[in-house]
């Protein structure tokens, strides 16, 4: 029988963090756990307060559904996963740190690193960037100075924020990506593509409202940038509507509900031709795991959830000039705190 645990936790930022959804100075998020026997296995659902997801109704729902999860006889993570969609269907969030902390508990089980239990090597490694949330161009550059990184991206959300990345490009030759939010209008857009390119972006996500499809199928079209969906490609059902306005997807596992229906976005998106870039939700290193478990399969990453935390709640991650290195340990190979 599964043992089901959660905790709630508030994690600092080391910087007030702003995107074009709004700022906040720390990180709400729930950590679940799933024991049997000897072996505990770890999941995390940050609280995303434009989503509309905070860890009290998270709590609720899973005090609800205990006993049903606790009987359940865990024979294979994407049963689980099946199962639990229809357990709490549309809780993408729970969901998601539920799977996750399947999986680990079965890797562990089975005595095998994630990443190994999935038959992949760890090769072909993209780097993580390091995100400046909305601000000033003195203090961008006080945190650059402070995290040099040879990728940074970029959160803006208006048309005038051209200024704040001329300031970031005198200061840096890293790699720069930047990521709109929705943030932008078309002809805002259009108008900006050259001077971007002229700054050497190297990718866009998201620069306009998720339902405008046939609008980015004309950006796409003239675009010397690639383009990301982020919004636009929450779950499954949207990759494919995806694959005409953007160059590739940006997955959020807690958005897509888990690491089960990540690796079919995965396969989806190369049999249409997609980039697949996985990204960061400022999780903790337990969720951050998740993700870096699953880098063979990526061409670009963003899981800088850790570095962005005063504080952690685990531990099994390294981080060297954009390079991800796990513990090794089996499962997420992460420690958790407690």
């Amino acid at each position: 029988m599964l043992q089901l645990k959660y905790y709630s936790c508030n994690l600092a930022f080391e910087y007030p963090f702003e995107t074009a959804h709004g700022r906040k100075t720390h990180q709400p998020t729930l950590i679940t756990s799933l024991g049997l026997g000897n072996h505990t296995g770890y999941g995390e659902a940050p609280a995303i307060n434009y989503y509309n997801i905070s860890v009290a109704e998270m709590i609720e729902s899973l005090e609800g559904k205990r006993g049903m999860i606790e009987r359940y006889a865990l024979n294979d993570p994407q049963r689980f996963w099946h199962f639990l969609h229809h357990l709490i269907p549309g809780q993408y969030f729970l969901t998601a740190a539920l799977d996750i902390a399947g999986w680990d508990l079965w890797a562990k089980l089975s005595r095998k690193p994630l990443y190994q239990l999935l038959g992949l090597k760890w090769e072909n490694i993209p780097l993580t960037d390091y995100t400046l949330g909305i601000d000033t161009p003195e203090k961008w550059k006080a945190k650059m100075d402070a995290h040099p990184w040879p990728i940074y991206k970029v959160k803006v959300g208006r048309p005038e924020d051209i200024d704040l990345l001329r300031a970031i490009r005198a200061n840096t030759t890293a790699i720069i990506r930047i990521d709109v939010n929705e943030g932008w209008t078309f002809d805002e857009t259009k108008a900006l593509l050259p001077e971007l390119k002229q700054l050497n972006i190297s990718l866009i996500e998201q620069p306009l409202p998720k339902e405008e499809y046939e609008a980015m199928k004309e950006l796409k079209a003239i675009s010397p940038i690639p383009f990301f969906a982020d919004e636009s490609c929450r779950t499954e059902d949207e990759v494919k509507k995806s694959a005409d306005g953007f160059h590739g997807i940006n997955i959020k596992l807690t958005k897509c509900g888990g690491i089960t229906p990540a690796l079919r976005m995965i396969k989806e998106a190369r049999t249409l031709g997609l980039k697949v870039m996985m990204g960061s939700m400022n999780e903790s290193t337990v969720g951050t795991a998740a993700i870096a478990n699953l880098l063979p399969l990526l061409d670009e990453v963003d899981a800088d959830g850790p570095l962005l935390l005063k504080e952690d709640v685990a531990e099994g991650l390294t981080y060297e000039n954009g390079i991800i290195k796990l513990s090794g340990g089996n499962g997420l190979g992460v420690r958790f705190k407690g």
